[in-house]
């Protein structure tokens, strides 16, 4: 399994990130880190519009978020309980959040780049992340980083550090290490290009709009964030072949962002409340937390670990400074949303052990486990009027006694109907065995059985092998079955978000509305993955790893056309969905194939009197179609509706690059490192929104980003870093003048890119070794 000992020569592709490769990036976090460092993932810093800005998510092989499974310490990860319901790289996702474990915590990752869901359990199509935690006797660090973008805004402080101290006599521990950070808000939205006012009475411009100015979009941008965390790694050896152990992380979020402008004439504006308008605020305050605890030890020949954990991620949401205009003058202006929350309660055990049959020359590992999991999702319902229809029609106006949309303008509300609580309970077993048939050629043969309360039953497996022709060259291929079933939020997540000419609503599957239009239960994704690759040393200090894999994904999951129309809305009226527009929810639309591969290369040189340099390269290729559409619901065919249209299908396909390439130089000597980097990103599109015509679709063109870092040792325990990433200030191309257009300015960059569409961004770091 991964873990902290993780063989490096196997069966399946594991790459190791030191923590000296993560600090260097200069990044804040582990995803953004693995991003910079590793060309097979992809997280960009704009994650989407709506709640999917609050978490930060990542790809692996150019899968979606929680095609990806991620471990702390060989443990499962509880997820979010964010559901990433706008459109964007990972629409309709709920993965983990690696972002709450501090960077000064981190000894290592490791990244399974194959499917690997019948040896580490389900979720692993794309791969496995395992964070694995410091474990040492003594010692620390202190970190301070003060960053900003060129721009001037977004000034970023960033403090991280670690401490620890032996346990006992017999190698105990305990690591302790915490985060605390304060991100300001950017902002690289255009100028507002709709009307402010009502026009006059002879049909002239109100001159307050040309006193105004047009400077009110603040939607595409990072929010004012704040974030402490905290992690504890520690073991007590209770016997001499038995040790207890316990893992703990805590994070506390808290985020604020800016939507969409509402001018004055909007129905949706109480002008007696807001009479030039108003910007809403969008905010979430998060609780997070993972506590892990067992026994391990060794008993007749057999390494076992036995082991419990729970973890929860509790997420409130406020709209600030906005109304009500169903309460007309009475309307609130702040409202509480409600809550999400998301747990996982699991009770494992695991054990393993070598035996060698007198027929092999080498021992047979044999490894096996079982785990019971308890997932919950609850969605809790907000305050009255962040939801509610106060009858008030429109007060004042050309339009006076029209019907203004019910809920808090923003983010609507969670009402008492749409509130649920749901569980699912999981039997999950295990068996693993690894063997050589000849002493060069190893063989690992897998298997999962897995019972889910509300699913099915599911049975993956695996076959690997691996060659060594001798110790500079080998070759290993993999086969294995997968199976993701959806979580409980993908299942029963309801979110509603007002722009300001409609509003749009993600529809639980089961619910009556999405049953309407053809929406029932989910199907999990089944998979199937290939892959071949090499492992080679051809020189001294020189390492090459090449890969090829396909993949295939049956029922794969993702977000439905938004579905609108006369017919769609007398529907949704009828089911007292009044003033929603657009409609989609969460289905198994399509068949998926992803074809790819990378190469990863390094050479170290030792120049003496020159430094020591390290020089580095790696590619990542993978592309992603359809090989087949699932049927048409009847009753969409009856709305004259597609199920899975072309904005749907891009966002699934296309919204990420099919290709990235990274070139590295580090240079040391004495006091001074120097760390150099040049990152490709390929093309994707960009739909600003789902009405636009194709022409107007906008295609992101690929770019060259630049990194650069400069540390200095002023003495044995004190260093000083700057460094710059994009450091020529590469921005994507604007969207389209219609995309532009349809959003009154709000998105002029597109907001999937890879590479962000802020600019460059600059840091200086002081750190103390302890």
């Amino acid at each position: 399994m991964l873990s902290g000992t993780t063989r490096r020569h196997s069966t399946v592709n594991v790459q190791v990130i030191s923590a000296q490769e993560i600090l260097k990036t200069g990044q804040s976090n582990a995803m953004a880190a693995l991003e910079q460092l590793m060309p097979s993932v992809s997280s960009p810093s704009f994650s989407g519009v709506g709640s999917n800005r609050f978490i930060r998510t990542m790809q692996l092989r150019n899968l979606s978020a929680d095609q990806t499974l991620v471990l702390v310490n060989g443990k499962r990860r509880h997820l979010t309980a964010n559901f990433n319901a706008n459109a964007g790289p990972n629409s309709g996702t709920e993965p983990a959040d690696l972002s709450l474990i501090p960077l000064s915590a981190i000894d290592h990752i490791e990244v399974i780049t194959e499917g690997a869901s019948a040896l580490y359990g389900q979720d692993a199509i794309a791969g496995a992340v395992n964070i694995v935690l410091k474990h040492n006797t003594s010692g620390g660090s202190l970190n301070f980083v003060d960053s900003g973008y060129y721009a001037g805004d977004g000034v970023g402080v960033n403090g991280y550090g670690d401490y620890a101290i032996k346990l006992g006599k017999r190698g105990g521990f305990l690591d302790i290490a915490a985060q605390v950070s304060n991100q300001l808000p950017t902002n690289r939205s255009g100028l507002y290009t709709g009307s402010m006012y009502f026009p006059l009475a002879d049909g002239s411009v109100d001159p307050r709009q040309k006193k105004a100015g047009r400077d009110y979009n603040r939607l595409e941008g990072l929010g004012h964030t704040t974030m402490e965390t905290l992690s504890l790694n520690g073991a007590l050896p209770i016997t001499d072949s038995i040790r207890g152990y316990l893992t703990g992380t805590y994070g506390h979020r808290t985020v604020e962002n800016q939507v969409t402008y509402r001018n004055q004439a909007n129905n949706n504006t109480v002008r007696a409340l807001y009479p030039d308008g108003f910007i809403p605020l969008m905010g979430m305050t998060e609780n997070d937390f993972q506590i892990n605890g067992g026994v391990q030890g060794t008993t007749a020949g057999f390494d076992w670990d036995g082991y419990v954990t729970f973890g929860r991620d509790d997420e409130s949401y406020t709209t600030l400074n906005s109304n009500n205009p169903t309460f007309g003058l009475a309307s609130k202006r702040n409202f509480y949303d409600g809550s999400d929350i998301s747990t996982q309660f699991v009770a494992g055990f695991k054990a393993s052990r070598n035996f060698t049959p007198s027929f092999l020359s080498r021992p047979v590992m044999l490894e096996f486990g079982g785990e019971y999991r308890h997932d919950t999702f609850q969605l809790t319902a907000g305050d009255y009027q962040s939801w509610a229809n106060g009858g008030v029609k429109v007060l004042d106006g050309p339009n006076a006694g029209a019907t203004a949309t019910p809920g808090a303008s923003g983010h609507i509300g969670a009402s008492p109907d749409t509130a649920s609580n749901t569980a699912r309970d999981t039997f999950d077993g295990h068996v693993n065995l690894s063997f050589h048939i000849l002493p060069k050629w190893e063989w690992t043969l897998g298997g999962h059985v897995v019972s889910y309360s509300n699913l099915t039953t599911t049975e993956t497996g695996s076959v690997g092998t691996r060659y060594d022709f001798n110790k500079r060259w080998a070759i290993r291929a993999n086969f294995n079955t997968g199976y993701r079933p959806p979580t409980l939020g993908q299942e029963n997540y309801y979110y509603t978000s007002t722009f300001p000419t409609y509003t749009f609503a993600q529809l639980p599957t089961t619910s009556a509305a999405a049953s309407a239009l053809g929406g029932g239960p989910l199907k999990g994704e089944y998979s199937r993955s290939y892959s071949i690759g090499i492992d080679a040393h051809p020189v001294d200090n020189f390492t090459l790893t090449a890969n090829l894999y396909r993949i295939a994904i049956n029922d794969r999951m993702a977000n439905s056309t938004q579905f609108g129309g006369t017919a769609v809305e007398s529907m949704l009226n009828s089911l007292g969905l009044n003033g929603i527009r657009y409609v989609q929810y969460y289905t198994n639309p399509v068949n998926t194939v992803t074809n790819g591969g990378d190469v990863n290369a390094a050479y170290n040189l030792n120049l003496h009197d020159y430094g020591q340099w390290i020089f580095s390269m790696g590619v990542n290729f993978s592309d992603t179609e359809i090989s087949h559409y699932n049927a048409t619901p009847s009753q969409l065919l009856a709305f004259n509706q597609p199920y899975f249209d072309g904005y749907a299908q891009n966002t699934l396909l296309h919204s990420s690059p099919k290709n990235r390439e990274t070139l590295g130089i580090t240079w040391a000597k004495n006091k001074w490192m120097v760390s150099f980097q040049e990152q490709r990103y390929g093309q994707l599109t960009y739909i600003a929104n789902p009405s636009l015509a194709t022409k107007d679709w906008t295609v992101v063109k690929p770019a060259f980003i630049t990194n650069l870092t400069v540390s200095y040792d002023v003495t044995p325990r004190w260093s000083v870093s700057v460094g710059a990433q994009n450091l020529f200030n590469k921005y994507p191309n604007q969207v389209s003048k219609a995309g532009q257009a349809s959003s009154s300015g709000a998105f002029k960059y597109p907001y999937y890119s890879a590479y962000g569409f802020m600019g460059g961004y600059y840091f200086a770091k002081i750190s103390y070794r302890l």
